[in-house]
């Protein structure tokens, strides 16, 4: 028989229940199964990079663009092309050289012969997903093509403007190592980017789970091991969610501090721009909706910060000389700025 304390007490965890699911008051359910079932799908192919992977499922609730760094053959470029095979969207990839123009992107006007008249032919940025592989091989006038439709998602040629289907998302690779026949990308460039991802080397144990799949594969490929678990329709259903996640003043503020003190660092020689405080909010509202949360906290905040932050800021060159990294003095920045309570 139940004591009247066991009665009370069932009571209050159905009251407090009852209180929390009333608090939440998106349902994010669906986004979170989604989110899930992406990661399994990518992790049948891909070994460890869970943060990369988390990077770029918020960057495309977030509604931004990714530059993934790292030295090749580290999966830079499946891993985008495995992110698009997940989504029933468009994909196209443009493979950036020192030859390429402006028009080999966006696309060049035509004479049509039987019209009599100049029609606009699209060119490969007109699509969902676009992987743009060795982005920092060609160079400032085709960097420069790029600065329009990544922010405003929008291509204005011969006076006529021709806006792109949702959802759009650039997925950028660049190998840090190599300089001969590369371009050091523009900060207006580096700046439309949500997040800059760097993919370190597997561990040992990682290697040998790598070699152990590519040997069971036989006559498969990594991409037929991938299925499709959303639609286009249903990623800018998602983003319309992340939209309505809520976040205190207190917690806009600690964002504003940040930022504001990258500004104002002595080790760096560029601080970042308000986009940059935007690219937080956003990415932080992103990073509350995948742990099933209608609110942010200071947690989403610093997870955020860092990738946001680390390709906007320049270090000096006397700190950079002593082997200080963008990151490092970011880290610096968080811990320096009282957290809202």
């Amino acid at each position: 028989m139940d004591t009247p304390t066991e009665g009370i007490n069932e009571e209050q965890n159905s009251e407090n229940s009852a209180h929390l699911a009333f608090e939440n008051r998106i349902d994010l359910s669906g986004l979170q199964e989604s989110v899930f079932q992406i990661k399994k799908q990518l992790q049948k192919v891909i070994v460890g990079q869970k943060e990369m992977m988390d990077l770029l499922l918020v960057s495309l609730l977030a509604d931004g663009h990714v530059l993934i760094e790292g030295v090749p053959g580290v999966a830079k470029t499946i891993t985008a092309k495995l992110l698009s095979k997940t989504l029933q969207i468009g994909f196209s990839r443009i493979q950036f050289t020192p030859d390429l123009m402006p028009s080999d992107i966006l696309g060049t006007s035509v004479f049509n012969v039987k019209k009599s008249e100049f029609e606009f032919k699209k060119g490969p940025i007109f699509s969902n997903m676009i992987l743009i592989d060795e982005i920092n091989r060609t160079p400032a006038k085709t960097q420069a093509a790029l600065f329009e439709v990544m922010e405003e998602k929008q291509v204005t040629m011969d006076g006529v403007t021709y806006k792109m289907e949702e959802p759009f998302m650039v997925l950028a690779t660049q190998n840090p190592i190599e300089q001969e026949g590369t371009y050091r990308l523009p900060e207006a460039q580096l700046d439309r980017f949500l997040f800059k991802v760097i993919m370190e080397y597997p561990n040992a144990e990682e290697e040998l789970e790598i070699i152990m799949r590519e040997q069971a594969l036989e006559n498969t490929t990594k991409i037929s091991k991938i299925a499709t678990i959303i639609e286009g329709a249903k990623i800018v259903e998602y983003k319309t969610l992340v939209n309505q996640i809520k976040i205190e003043a207190n917690l806009l503020k600690y964002i504003a501090n940040i930022v504001v003190n990258t500004r104002s660092n002595s080790y760096l020689y560029l601080g970042a721009s308000p986009r940059a405080s935007i690219a937080i909010l956003g990415a932080s509202k992103a990073f509350a909706a995948i742990e099933g949360r209608d609110f942010v906290t200071p947690e989403d905040i610093k997870k955020a910060t860092i990738p946001v932050l680390q390709h906007r800021v320049i270090v000096t060159p006397e700190r950079e000389m002593e082997g200080l990294t963008s990151k490092q003095i970011i880290e610096q920045i968080i811990e320096t700025v009282d957290i809202p309570r």
